[in-house]
């Protein structure tokens, strides 16, 4: 049981970016954390993605792939 909660809590700390962009579809980019945030929140994201979300830097991202990057780093 033990490693089952190890692993449970590095997936809460790190969704992988598809889990992440599935709930940022539709924006208009470049986009900042905040409307990242508030986006992800009206998708319904779970908490492991909001907090995830809510470490990258703040900063304009002009790109999935620029969100994903960052997500990245966060490992």
């Amino acid at each position: 049981m033990a490693d089952r909660t190890d692993s449970g809590n590095a997936s809460q700390r790190s969704p992988n970016p598809v889990q992440v962009q599935k709930f940022l579809g539709g924006l208009d980019y470049p986009v900042d954390k905040a409307t990242l945030l508030d986006q992800a929140e009206n998708a319904g994201a779970d908490d492991r993605v909001l907090e995830a979300l809510r470490a990258l830097p703040e900063q304009e991202y002009d790109s999935p792939t620029a969100i994903s990057r960052q997500l990245g780093q966060l490992h």
